[in-house]
């Protein structure tokens, strides 16, 4: 600035360093959040439901994403806006504690919001509006435990048809057409896993294995692991083997101490590399002498340990990731070694049988083990990209979570917007019974609800009023279970297409979506200092999946 012309800063500028932002009020900090929100809400709205559109996103590693798993979307597309992230961050919390209906949340939130903005320009306060909403969403819990389906809070979580009826809905919405394949192979291979107590079910245990080529038939279950390498030696099958796990390599250790040796002759120098092969042969051979016929290495495995353990006949694999060790030691019932040496019989695992096999041009080497109870399946999923592999892993992952929330809570709701709409009406009525000006707000509650008929109809083509004011003639006489049938675009009962979802699900969505939208709506002003000067810190990249 001109040195004439320094004026002193008044107000809140005086009060704070220069180069921050101040919003405040209600048009540029309120209205400003829930433009943001909306935003966010746009963008995943349209890949809810088994019609949604696959989104594709390129993250700042330049990887591709195809999905319409709303929690990978959100997770990837970096959320800059604070008040978005609160949508993500409530995203991200329906997808650690169910595993499925993010989704649900993000858009559920995005259009509450959009009410809000509604009432704020009506002229209502945000204060109102929240006690509105939080009456509204305690009575919405209220009425959804009185639409829980009769009979349903019982299950056998090992009868595969039960399993699927609850499964079914959560996969549908992924992968569309093919989730009658893909929950039977999840549910087969979550029931061979599940515990004596289904409340300890152990997501881990179920994993995925994505091979390229073929197609999803050719997909199968293994009760066991399934390892995307080869074995290093020649031996390439096994049956009924104990097997030694050594975290460690297995190699000849270098001493740990620094030492000099000198050597005179020639005598003692060929005696010297001999003494070291003896070594490794005696080691070996105390390995072989305990019963193993499997050697697992969790390091490298030296040239000279590989001779012996081919002449004892010892089949070596070699498992780089300690995740991996680990869950193999869970299949074989195995405990890692951390050094070579004769291994004590109890810390022995047992395979039923070790093979190499050649999948779509790729070696990879199965473990099963039938006997062992609940260990580890496998699921083998083939297709013809990466991009729908990645998708058809999220939807075997968006099963085997709906198996674990089913194993604590088993009780389900009518799905297809069946329960929305029945919500949207009770809520609806609700309001009319309020007297202060909560009840715009709780009216506002009751027709975000249209939202997800509204989506999954606009999703599949169909003519979004048509079918909602047929859904709420339909519920105004008294049925409570009629929901939309995407393929027909007509209106059925639900209880005859069987489509169902877990109570828990939709309990935490709403829930967490009208936490979020309190949230968002209790901020009036937003004060962001300077960013701090340096280079710009990339977030650390993501670690892999395990």
């Amino acid at each position: 600035m001109a040195p004439g012309f320094n004026i002193q800063p008044y107000g809140i500028q005086s009060m704070l360093k220069e180069g921050h932002k101040h919003l405040s009020g209600l048009d540029e900090a309120v209205l400003k959040n829930i433009d943001a929100c909306k935003q966010l809400s746009t963008i995943t709205r349209t890949s809810l439901g088994p019609n949604g559109m696959n989104k594709m996103v390129i993250n700042h590693l330049d990887k591709l994403f195809v999905t319409n798993d709303a929690a990978t979307i959100v997770n990837e597309l970096e959320v800059q806006h604070p008040a978005a992230k609160i949508l993500v961050l409530a995203g991200k919390a329906q997808q650690e504690e169910i595993g499925d209906g993010a989704n649900l949340t993000i858009s559920f939130a995005g259009e509450i919001l959009q009410g809000a903005e509604e009432l704020i320009r009506m002229g209502l306060h945000p204060s109102e509006i929240i006690s509105g909403y939080t009456k509204a969403i305690n009575k919405t819990i209220e009425i959804l435990d009185e639409l829980v389906e009769k009979g349903s809070e019982t299950m056998d979580v090992r009868d595969k048809e039960q399993v699927i009826s609850r499964m079914k809905a959560a996969v549908a919405s992924k992968q569309f057409g093919q989730e009658d394949t893909i929950c039977s192979l999840v549910a087969d291979a979550c029931i061979q896993v599940c515990p004596k107590n289904p409340a300890n079910f152990n997501v881990d245990n179920v994993r995925v294995a994505k091979l390229l080529g073929g197609g999803l038939h050719n997909s199968t279950v293994v009760r066991g692991m399934v390892l995307k390498s080869d074995t290093v030696g020649t031996i390439k099958r096994i049956e009924k083997a104990k097997v030694a796990v050594f975290a460690g390599g297995v190699d000849t250790s270098a001493t740990e101490t620094k030492g000099t040796v000198l050597i005179h002759s020639a005598e003692q120098l060929e005696n010297y590399s001999k003494t070291e092969e003896a070594k490794v042969e005696e080691l070996i051979k105390a390995v072989a002498e305990s019963g193993a016929q499997v050697v697992v290495s969790g390091g490298s495995v030296g040239e000279m340990a590989l001779h012996f353990c081919e002449r004892y006949k010892l089949m070596v694999l070699k498992i780089s990731s300690k995740f991996e060790l680990r869950r193999f030691c869970r299949t074989t019932g195995a405990v890692a070694m951390l050094k070579l040496g004769q291994p004590n019989p109890d810390d022995l695992g047992y395979v039923d049988s070790v093979s190499v096999e050649e999948i779509g041009g790729v070696r990879v080497t199965i473990v099963k083990n039938e006997e062992g109870g609940n260990s580890v399946a496998t699921v083998v999923l083939r297709g013809s990209t990466d991009s729908i592999l990645d998708d058809l892993e999220r939807a075997v992952d968006d099963g085997v979570n709906t198996y674990k929330a089913m194993c604590r809570d088993s009780r389900t709701v009518p799905g297809a917007a069946a329960t929305e709409i029945e919500l949207a009406k009770r809520v609806k009525e609700f309001s009319f019974k309020e007297t202060g000006l909560d009840q715009y707000a709780i009216a506002k509650f009751a027709e975000s609800f249209e939202m997800i008929p509204r989506t999954l109809s606009e999703n599949a083509g169909l003519n979004a009023m048509e079918i909602i004011s047929s859904l709420y003639a339909e519920h105004a006489s008294g049925n409570t279970k009629v929901g939309i049938d995407l393929e027909e675009g007509a209106c059925k009962d639900v209880s005859t297409m069987g489509v169902w979802d877990l109570y828990v699900t939709k309990f935490f969505a709403l829930k967490y979506a009208a936490d979020a939208a309190c949230t968002v709506l209790r901020v009036d002003q937003i004060i962001m200092a300077k960013p701090a000067g340096g280079p710009r810190r990339e977030q650390p990249a993501g670690m892999d999946e395990d």
